[in-house]
């Protein structure tokens, strides 16, 4: 049994000669994101907004968390999106670098290790089918299997679903836009999560109404609580 380790370490190093890797924010081989560029990460510092989790300096709801109804208890995000971090969720979403999951994942399991967020169960924010048909697979599924490795969650990935497809919630000029975007888009199909506080994982959260609208579904069907936990924040 002492040799599989020593198999897996010699496997990722024919990968890494095979397949180097490369900085996805100034080019330099090494990692998916060289010791340089992790210095220049943009964080998003507290204190923030207890509900969606953006920057607020007296720490309070920020106007926009006080002028409308959520469903979902919070959402936390260690990185502004912007930058590397910008560029790393590029590459794993719309080119195909599954690899940078894993790092990118640690990230999040470092962030929960110093900011506890409630959660027994991770679930990632599924994609539409048609969608899921043409990319190939869930970025937000690959990150929730990473994380689950480095913090022993247990990982439901076939509960909750979308529905309904609906445009990229980048194009949508207005908050009330985003929300009508995916008001019962989502459906959670059984009770596998009822009684257990839930951690939504995705890459990026825009306004919120995504995890939000992942929310009200958990809840319907009887999750005891919902965060949500993305990569990055777009403020």
């Amino acid at each position: 049994m002492a040799v599989l380790p020593q198999v897996a370490q010699l496997r990722g190093k024919v990968l890494d000669f095979l397949f180097p890797r490369w900085c996805v924010g100034c080019g330099k081989e090494g990692d998916f994101i060289c010791s340089s560029c992790r210095s220049s990460l943009s964080w998003v510092v507290p204190p923030v907004c207890p509900r969606c989790g953006v920057p607020q300096p007296d720490g309070n709801l920020c106007p926009g968390c006080h002028n409308q109804q959520m469903t979902i208890d919070g959402i936390r995000s260690p990185f502004r999106f912007e930058g590397v971090i910008r560029q790393a969720v590029h590459q794993l979403k719309y080119q195909n670098l599954r690899a940078i999951a894993a790092p990118l994942a640690l990230f999040l399991a470092d962030y929960l290790a110093s900011n506890p967020v409630p959660g027994e169960v991770l679930v990632p924010v599924p994609l539409h089918p048609k969608r899921l048909r043409e990319r190939g697979y869930n970025q937000s599924e690959l990150l929730a299997k990473e994380l689950s490795k480095f913090t022993q969650l247990l990982l439901v990935a076939d509960c909750l679903t979308r529905e309904r497809p609906s445009p990229p919630q980048v194009r949508a000029a207005t908050l009330e836009e985003r929300q009508s975007n995916v008001k019962g888009a989502f459906n959670c199909f059984d009770d596998r999560l009822r009684g257990k506080p839930v951690l939504l994982i995705d890459d990026v959260s825009t306004s919120g109404a995504t995890l939000n609208a992942c929310a009200a579904a958990l809840k319907a069907h009887g999750a005891l609580s919902v965060w949500g936990l993305t990569l990055a924040r777009e403020i």
